[in-house]
């Protein structure tokens, strides 16, 4: 066992105890009744890099602060390598659903329990611990090291691309390594070469100007909860595919490579359907489900609300009914081509006596990279300490908006490492983290530094 092999095994339960420490402050990005704890997680990551021996600070912005750290001694003709990730967290509604508190971080069965524990608290920490890792054991770090760690990719990075831009010379580097994705399978730990894009809408369907009384008006004037149904009813076909008119215009085809690889992985529908307890499976005809969730376009409807929802009856015909969606892009669609269609085509279905309004709250480009640039091999060698089958090359049917702008703006390969588990529960209760994902990411963490430079 090497000396980092041994630092780690040895401290394992301290890393364990100071990831609970972290997932236990709220840090839920959304709302505004956190901003306290959404900045106390900031200080947290920042205090966490300067025990571990990376100088760090609070670099403000427009919303919540970013964590900047460095630690660039490993010299000129060592590789920089940037670690991007997010201390904020998703809501954890609803509350009944937590078999534990979201913030009460609780291991059962070899499972970490609390909110953010892989999304992205957990999988962030790993490279925290690998910078510890070196400087404790060898006094230094093998590759020049940058840590900007930010508090709003759960509400659509929105401060953090000019951040990127008014940044870029301090920014500098050879390649950003992000972990923030899942792996494919416990045992198989997997390279994520491409992500898909988001836009992210609300609609407002208004009716008359105010709540009335269901006998004395329905029936004679529209009901917005009744129209918003049947648009929501209208954006699909009975195939599966989106309705929207041009929706599809610029959608890249898989290639047959492709399709042929995700075919041979280790995938099995009813496996996969009973893994989060569906009836069934549904979706665009003639993909399969690695297909659909990798390599193609959805629309889903994320909520919906509207006239009187509390306990008894009420018997009220609506102002207003909303609903929020959000669309999953693929290579080369783009958010405001997409908002400009969605926009037309709800205002086309609004039936009479009902006004409809499209708000674009965020979104993010779909991101492709090639799988075999030096970083990304240096990340499937890491891996390869840490687990004893090979990585494989996936997408990710998720979306981290920042990714695309690393990549215009820095002019940089970036390296998606992810540690967790597609049945992890992201933005669901009882979210979770492996602890031998945990541990083992640590690991990979610790050896990409020396694996990338080595070269």
């Amino acid at each position: 066992m090497s000396e980092l092999s041994a630092f780690l095994k040895e401290h394992e339960a301290r890393h364990l105890e100071e990831l609970k420490e972290l997932l236990r402050i709220p840090s839920v990005s959304t709302d505004p009744a956190h901003a306290g704890d959404v900045r106390r997680a900031a200080e947290w990551v920042r205090a966490n890099l300067e025990a571990a021996g990376v100088p760090a600070t609070l670099h403000e912005t427009a919303g919540y602060p970013i964590v900047y750290g460095e630690r660039l001694d490993a010299g000129p003709e060592a590789p920089t390598v940037l670690v991007y990730g997010h201390y904020d967290v998703q809501p954890p509604d609803p509350l009944e659903l937590w078999t534990t508190g979201p913030f009460e971080p609780t291991v059962r069965d070899g499972r970490l329990y609390a909110r953010g524990a892989t999304d992205d608290k957990g999988q962030m920490f790993a490279w925290l611990k690998a910078a510890e890792a070196h400087l404790a054991v060898r006094g230094k770090l093998p590759v020049n090291l940058k840590f900007m760690i930010e508090g709003e990719e759960e509400v659509g990075s929105k401060h953090l691309s000019s951040y990127v831009e008014s940044h870029k010379a301090q920014l500098g580097c050879d390649a950003v390594v992000i972990s923030d994705s899942p792996m494919f399978a416990p045992e198989l730990p997997s390279i994520t070469y491409g992500l898909r894009g988001l836009a992210y809408f609300e609609i407002e369907a208004r009716g008359p100007e105010m709540d009335l009384h269901s006998g004395l008006f329905g029936g004679a004037v529209p009901n917005p909860i009744n129209a918003l149904a049947r648009i929501i009813a209208q954006l699909h076909d009975d195939q599966g595919r989106i309705t929207v008119p041009g929706f599809y215009e610029h959608v890249r085809d898989l290639t047959v490579e492709e399709r042929e690889a995700w075919a041979a992985l280790p995938h099995d529908d009813e496996a996969f359907r009973a893994s989060v307890g569906a009836a069934g499976l549904r979706g665009e005809e003639g993909f399969s489900t690695l297909e659909r969730i990798w390599g193609r376009p959805t629309l889903d409807c994320n909520g919906i609300w509207g006239g009187f929802t509390g306990e008894g009856a009420k018997t009220v015909l609506p102002a207003v009914a909303k609903a929020k969606f959000s669309c999953r892009l693929v290579p080369d669609q783009s958010p405001e081509d997409i908002e400009a269609k969605m926009a037309a085509y709800i205002e086309s279905l609004a039936p009479a006596g009902v006004r409809v309004k499209l708000t674009h709250l965020h979104g993010g480009r779909p991101i492709l990279f090639n799988p075999e640039n030096p970083a990304v091999q240096a990340a499937r060698r890491a891996f390869g300490a840490a687990y004893t089958a090979p990585a494989v090359n996936i997408r990710g049917g998720g979306s981290i908006p920042v990714v695309a702008d690393f990549s215009d703006i820095l002019q940089v390969p970036v390296v998606l490492m992810g540690f967790g588990l597609s049945d992890d529960r992201l933005h669901s209760p009882d979210e979770k983290y492996d602890l031998v994902c945990f541990y083992n990411g640590i690991r990979a963490a610790t050896a990409f530094l020396d694996e990338y430079a080595a070269g």
